[in-house]
């Protein structure tokens, strides 16, 4: 798999051959993208309806013409309002979706808030490879069955603290996990979010987690 960080909790995945865009809020202060960018994507993914998390997500779906919106059912019926209902699939946590390319997709749980239905993190799966955005949240016990049932084999996790996990917070989620590897994120795109990628890593090694930690620059892809 492939896997970009636009920022902040911006990602662009490719898992089966199939392009997913996740929390595409392209206008974050520490990346700046345009959404004619993508115009090549399959999928937009949004977590939550916060304003960082479903972004430029409308934007997005109406430059990039085959693209549909995955999302818990009342973000993508608000959505559906604004780009049509043709472009949306509105799903729920725990319910493995069918998507193109022999891909699945499931929402799980998040400790977050939204406006829209309920917040969520997301696995995406292809065959024996699989990724958890683990969206906004803290950390909850439940990642465990996250781990047990999904095996992911990448966690982006947020690490940035007071609307999410700290660090120590989230090395716990990867202890419960048990991915191959952790990429950070939502953190340092405001001064709020305190949370560092070096202490992250100083948690991971405490717990003693064989896991490898990539920290990634804004904008730069890597293949795992």
């Amino acid at each position: 798999m492939k896997v970009r960080w636009l920022g902040h909790a911006s990602f662009q995945v490719v898992l089966g051959g199939v392009k997913f865009l996740i929390d595409p809020w392209l206008s974050n202060p520490v990346y700046v993208t345009k959404p004619e960018e993508f115009s090549d994507v399959d999928f937009v993914v949004v977590t939550h309806d916060h304003g960082d998390h479903l972004g430029n997500s409308i934007e997005v779906l109406r430059v990039a013409r085959r693209a549909k919106l995955v999302s818990v059912y009342e973000i993508a019926e608000y959505v559906g309002g604004k780009v049509g209902a043709e472009k949306i699939v509105g799903a729920n946590i725990g319910g493995p979706v069918r998507l193109s390319g022999g891909v699945d997709l499931v929402l799980t749980p998040a400790q977050h808030s939204s406006t829209r239905g309920v917040p969520t993190g997301v696995v995406i799966k292809a065959g024996d490879e699989s990724l958890y955005h683990a969206g906004d949240t803290g950390v909850f016990y439940d990642m465990k069955l996250i781990g047990e049932l999904y095996r992911p084999k990448v966690a982006l996790l947020p690490i940035g603290g007071h609307f999410t996990m700290g660090p120590r917070e989230a090395a716990l989620a990867a202890d419960l996990l048990r991915p191959r590897y952790v990429i950070p994120m939502h953190y340092g795109t405001f001064p709020v979010l305190w949370g560092t990628p070096q202490e992250f890593k100083e948690e991971v090694r405490k717990r003693g987690l064989d896991v490898e930690v990539f920290v990634l620059k804004p904008g730069e892809e890597v293949e795992l």
